[in-house]
């Protein structure tokens, strides 16, 4: 029995960048904290268009890095609506990964933000 490796999500990711040298660490592996960034700003984009507004970042579960990302690699984040309290989101990211000369995409990692749709008196407010 051969097992296929892992797929990305269907559909269209919501952001995609290139890794550059200037996100990278001493060994040259991009940083972590590049990477949950881009999460970040991937999640905030699937937060504002669900919650038809603004929505703030309030929490990050945890994060395991399966696989380095290098210099030259094209990063693409999907993200997917896993749950609708009355004013909050919960957004699972997932982050992959594929040389640049390469097809392949190797999943990189992923997390779940937690997002509260904010009002114009940045207090939270109900999500439609």
């Amino acid at each position: 029995m051969s097992t296929l490796p892992p797929e990305p999500p269907a559909g269209s990711p919501v952001i995609r960048t290139i890794a550059m040298p200037a996100d990278t660490n001493p060994a040259g592996d991009i940083f972590g904290g590049w990477l949950m960034a881009h999460m970040d700003l991937a999640a905030g984009n699937v937060a504002t268009r669900r919650a038809k507004g603004r929505a703030a970042t309030v929490a990050v579960e945890a994060m395991s890095f399966l696989s380095p990302v290098l210099v030259g690699d094209e990063v693409s984040f999907y993200g997917t609506v896993i749950a609708t309290g009355r004013t909050s989101l919960r957004i699972r990211i997932e982050a992959w990964r594929r040389a640049r000369e390469e097809e392949t995409m190797i999943k990189v990692t992923e997390a779940i933000f937690t997002f509260v749709a904010i009002g114009s008196d940045r207090r939270p407010r109900p999500i439609d």
